[in-house]
């Protein structure tokens, strides 16, 4: 039977990269944002290379939304191998300033809706063999003076916690899902990526979006370290 992965948050950088890297390898591919446009466009490119791949519109801020998902998903291509979360929120960038409702929406999209994921998709990651969560981050969400600085400067204060968060989140759901045989890891992007929306085409964005995948593809099949850093 052919495995799934479900990439939540799929647009024209990463998030297509490894759509592309995880169909290559044989790879189902369930496409998961609210553009229906992109989406339709991302199927129609997998499919030109033979890969198997299905749209999903859906809201990733709503938890709701991403349960009820997980299950379209599942009758569509079968059961779940891996969750794949790139789904971000870049509000509240000025902390002292931000309205309560959009730090909330913040953390609602990277970390909560990506615990909604992978709970609802527990009894296929149980079952399936190689089952993971994977996960892009941003280098924001370290614990580093120069980081801090950066996301003031770059008004992206609340994404910076956002990013500690899903650190966190990850790190702690590795350690409670690996008795099950289930793999947790991030690639940790401390760098601008090209043609992502942090890429303003100065250029300065100078890590290709298929580094990114072939990282998250390496830290899948070694199935040891949680975070690489790229």
């Amino acid at each position: 039977m052919s495995k799934t992965i479900l990439i939540g948050g799929f647009g024209p950088g990463i998030s297509n990269a490894v759509a592309h890297k995880f169909g290559a390898e044989g790879f189902q591919v369930a496409l998961v944002a609210r553009n229906e446009q992109r989406l339709a466009a991302g199927v129609k490119e997998l499919e030109g290379k033979r890969v198997r791949a299905a749209a999903f519109p859906t809201d990733l801020s709503d938890p709701a939304a991403v349960t009820a998902l997980v299950g379209k998903v599942r009758a569509a291509l079968g059961p779940i191998t891996i969750v794949h979360w790139n789904a971000y929120e870049g509000g509240a960038g000025d902390l002292l300033t931000a309205d309560v409702a959009a730090l909330r929406r913040v953390f609602d999209v990277p970390v909560v809706c990506l615990l909604a994921a992978v709970q609802a998709a527990l009894p296929d990651l149980k079952k399936e063999k190689d089952a993971a969560v994977l996960a892009i981050n941003g280098g924001l969400g370290y614990f580093d003076d120069a980081m801090d600085a950066a996301a003031v400067q770059w008004g992206s204060m609340g994404l910076g916690l956002a990013n500690a968060a899903k650190h966190k989140l990850l790190r702690m759901l590795s350690q409670k899902l690996k008795g099950d045989g289930i793999y947790v890891g991030e690639a940790m992007v401390t760098g601008l990526v090209k043609g992502t929306a942090f890429d303003s085409g100065n250029g300065q964005a100078t890590i290709e979006p298929s580094a990114v995948a072939d990282k998250l593809w390496a830290l899948y099949r070694a199935r040891g370290a949680v975070t690489a850093t790229i």
